[in-house]
């Protein structure tokens, strides 16, 4: 997929809707071979998906072997909107804690007290955390309106050409 079909899919309202919600599902291949999906909070800044991680995650070593993620990020509710992101993971040891840990945990109800109490405990607990840069090369939004999954499509496509026949 071409970078500026990616962006026309990333830009669409849709698509920007569910980039800002709180969570998505990151897939890889764990160092066993076998795959993993895991929640985790994220900052879309406009070009790449950002995530956090402590720096001992079981999920690093997986990512620094082999790169290669695919992201969802989806609604609860029927029909399901559901964006879908392929990329390359780049890994970014920071000391402290990244803004885009803060930013992506602003989504949770705190009153400020609770939101201060949080943050002096991360800011305790981590001398450092792992940023997650995923840039997307692949992406499908699927409505389920106006677009489908590529096998439903196709067996739209089939349907329609047997009641031409």
């Amino acid at each position: 997929m071409r970078a500026h079909e990616v962006a026309e899919i990333l830009d669409r309202p849709l698509s920007r809707e569910l980039l800002a919600r709180p969570l998505t599902r990151l897939a890889y291949v764990a160092k066993d071979g076998t795959p993993r999906n895991v929640p985790i909070a994220f900052v879309w800044n406009g070009s790449e998906i950002v995530m956090c991680t402590t720096k001992n995650a079981p999920k690093l070593p997986a990512l620094r072997e082999n790169p290669m993620v695919a992201l969802t990020i989806d609604t609860e509710v029927h029909p399901p909107k559901i964006l879908l992101i392929r990329g390359r993971a780049e890994l970014d040891v920071v000391d402290g804690i990244p803004e885009e840990y803060l930013q992506a945990n602003t989504s949770y109800a705190m009153t400020p007290e609770q939101r201060a109490e949080w943050e002096a405990e991360v800011r305790s607990l981590y001398d450092g955390m792992v940023r997650i840069v995923v840039t997307p090369t692949w992406a499908k939004l699927i409505d389920f309106e106006t677009t489908l999954p590529s096998a439903v499509e196709e067996l739209v496509r089939r349907r329609a050409e047997r009641e031409r026949s």
